[in-house]
């Protein structure tokens, strides 16, 4: 996966932002490592955001959903951003 626009771009902003796209490519498993330059004159470009292609890659290559465990009441930090925050330290 190569994406435009920097990390920023690519990871934070979520889909439906203008000029973005994406190349994606994956290689067979035992097959021969591509050369970066290669990859990118092979690899498809998509306009777009990679979002949608990542989670159709994850649900393809995933197991079933599982439901999160809930986080006991005793590790919890409180609400956010959590008491700790507050605490000062002599200097």
């Amino acid at each position: 996966m190569l994406a435009a626009g920097g990390h920023n771009a690519g990871i934070v902003s979520e889909p439906g932002h203008a000029n973005r796209h994406y190349q994606i490519a994956c290689r067979a498993e035992h097959s021969a490592w591509v050369v970066h330059d290669v990859w990118q004159q092979q690899a498809p470009r998509h306009e777009g955001s990679w979002w949608p292609a990542w989670h159709q890659w994850l649900a393809a290559y995933s197991g079933k959903p599982v439901a999160a465990k809930a986080i006991p009441q005793k590790a919890s930090l409180g609400a956010a951003p959590g008491t700790y925050v507050l605490q000062r330290y002599e200097e």
